[in-house]
């Protein structure tokens, strides 16, 4: 099996204008919501080439609940670890003959939350792959993707890891089968 982890998940609210105004009114000629981050988009991609995922991270609130609705609605899988104190993050994508995203900073998560997921670990068996991806909310720690390495490193896991700076290097020596810097 393979896990995807999406720390941060979000829901994408993209509207397409025809024109941008400033200090006027805006209206949208369509709109969409998409589930979005790093980790979901790997599980989304690993579905269409018929490759069974599960994503997991951390989701709160109406927003949590419509990301997992609209992953189950194309068949995506997940086990996310509910938090109690906040709602996922909407980023707005604003298209129009230039493009304006507003990401959202997230919720906090808890060290109970945390230890929530870290619990969900005890799943992956060897031979199974880790995917590390994507934004990590600000209230965990800074080598949350070292920790989640370690407390797998001895499962004989192949892990992919897709991020940058001291995050990754913090995961270099647990020695991850792929880096994406």
């Amino acid at each position: 099996m393979i896990y995807t982890f999406t720390l941060s998940p979000a829901l994408d609210y993209v509207m397409n204008v025809p024109f941008l105004s400033y200090d006027d009114i805006n209206r949208a000629s369509s709109e969409k919501l998409f589930y979005g981050g790093k980790g979901i988009n790997v599980s989304s991609v690993l579905h269409e080439l018929l490759v069974d995922s599960v994503s997991l991270g951390f989701i709160g609130g109406f927003t949590g609940k419509e990301l997992v609705r609209l992953m189950a609605k194309d068949g995506l899988k997940s086990d996310f670890t509910e938090i109690s104190g906040g709602n996922t993050r909407i980023n707005v994508k604003l298209r129009f003959d230039g493009e304006l995203d507003i990401n959202a900073a997230g919720p906090s998560v808890s060290q109970e939350e945390l230890n929530e997921l870290f619990k969900k670990l005890d799943k992956i068996k060897s031979g199974d792959c880790v995917v590390l991806s994507g934004s990590v909310p600000s209230s965990l720690p800074d080598d949350i993707y070292g920790q989640i390495l370690e407390r797998l490193s001895d499962k004989n896991v192949r892990a992919a890891v897709d991020t940058t700076g001291k995050r990754l290097l913090d995961t270099l020596c647990r020695k991850p089968f792929l880096i994406k810097p």
